[in-house]
C-alpha cells in the first residue's frame, strides 16, 4: 500500500471453501482494488481483532474500514456497497433488523464447512492478487 491510501480490510477464514470463493468474487468485482484481505487465522487478524477478544474464535467474515470493525451480515452487506454496480443495491438490506440478517448469516457459517468444504490449510492468492494480501510483515492502513 504504497500510495498512502486507507484501503478496507476484509479479514475471512482462510481454510473455508466458501470464504475464500467469496473472496474470489470480491476481487473480481473490485477493479479499483480498494480491498485488502487477510486470513482470520493470521497475525494481521489477530493484531486488528486482539483487542476485541474476537481473534480467530471468530465465526464470519470481518471488514475493517473507516468507520470500525463490522462482522457478519453488516460486514457483506457494507462490502457490497463497496463493489462496482449493481452490488451497492443489495445495502438495502441493511433496513433489515440485524438480529434477522445476523441469524440468517449464522445458519449460512454454522453449515458452511459440511456444505462447501474446508481445506486443510489457509487458501494462497495467487502471485497476482499477492499485493492485495496483508501478510504479518505489514500493517494494514485501515484500523479500529
Amino acid at each position: 500500500m504504497s500510495d498512502g491510501e486507507s484501503h478496507p480490510v476484509i479479514l475471512f477464514d482462510g481454510v473455508c471453501n466458501l470464504c475464500s470463493a467469496t473472496v474470489q468474487w470480491v476481487v473480481r468485482r473490485d477493479p479499483r482494488d480498494r480491498f485488502r484481505f487477510a486470513s482470520l487465522q493470521s497475525d494481521v487478524a489477530q493484531r486488528l481483532l486482539g483487542s476485541l477478544e474476537m481473534g480467530q474464535s471468530l465465526n464470519s467474515i470481518v471488514l475493517v474500514d473507516e468507520r470500525g470493525v463490522h462482522t457478519r451480515s453488516t460486514a457483506a452487506l457494507r462490502i457490497a456497497m463497496k463493489l462496482r454496480f449493481p452490488w451497492p443495491i443489495l445495502a438495502a438490506f441493511l433496513i433489515v433488523p440485524r438480529p434477522i440478517r445476523d441469524g440468517v448469516y449464522r445458519w449460512i457459517a454454522r453449515n458452511r464447512y459440511r456444505w462447501f468444504g474446508k481445506k486443510e490449510a489457509c487458501w494462497i492468492p495467487t502471485p497476482a492478487l499477492r499485493a492485495r494480501f496483508l501478510d504479518g510483515a505489514e500493517s494494514p492502513a485501515t484500523t479500529p
